[in-house]
């Protein structure tokens, strides 16, 4: 019964940018036509909620430890089962690009490959989002937890508030940066695991705009 009690002395990220980028990611996944879903129709709507309700009830109930618990859980399930939907996307549309006799247009190229780089940006952020320092509460309250970036923002203690940490929004740009640039731009990883994700993160991207949207452009020019 006390687990479920709100922590009065925690505080508590907001969680409207992350719903957000969910729910484009949502949007942009139901536009497109059924042959290039990333999502099973109907999968969607289970997969989806599953992450978007728990992030949702942490706000409204201020906190409480379950639903941070189950929020981490969820969290990490969706990164998981998005990530490997994605790739096995990626996969497939490289094989009937490559092997399908031309069957693909270039706007059916085009929306596929960007329905997966920003599948591969918001996966990605949410991952960077719990992975650094224990995830958004324990930063914000200052738990004493290895960082896993460096933010410019924390090098530079005039023109910044002394409690400045990251938030999502933060990681999101990270995820960005990361799958445009193919490396950092801002943030510095400092763990090896930070800096496995932004390579897988980065190889994805790349595949992406190298192979998909490329190959798009010159059936376009052609």
């Amino acid at each position: 019964m006390n687990q479920s009690k709100p922590v009065k002395s925690l505080r508590i990220e907001l969680r409207w940018s992350a719903v957000l980028a969910v729910v484009v990611l949502w949007a942009l996944e139901r536009g497109l036509p059924n042959r290039f879903r990333l999502f099973p129709y109907g999968f969607d709507f289970i997969l989806f909620a599953t992450v978007l309700i728990p992030m949702l009830a942490v706000g409204l109930t201020a906190g409480t430890t379950r639903w941070l618990r189950i929020e981490r859980v969820t969290t990490w399930l969706f990164v998981g089962a998005v990530g490997s939907i994605t790739l096995a996307n990626l996969a497939v549309l490289i094989q009937e690009m490559l092997f399908g006799g031309g069957q693909l247009n270039a706007i059916e190229l085009l929306a596929s490959g960007i329905a997966i780089w920003v599948s591969n940006v918001v996966t990605f952020s949410l991952a960077f989002w719990h992975v650094d320092r224990g995830g958004p509460e324990a930063r914000l309250n200052r738990l004493p937890i290895r960082a896993d970036w460096f933010f410019p923002q924390e090098g530079v203690p005039d023109t910044v508030r002394p409690d400045w940490r990251p938030t999502f929004i933060d990681y999101l740009f990270l995820g960005f940066s990361t799958a445009t640039a193919f490396s950092p731009t801002g943030a510095i990883p400092l763990s090896a695991r930070a800096m496995l994700l932004m390579m897988l993160e980065s190889s994805i991207s790349l595949l992406t705009i190298a192979v998909i949207a490329a190959r798009a452009i010159n059936i376009l020019g052609s």
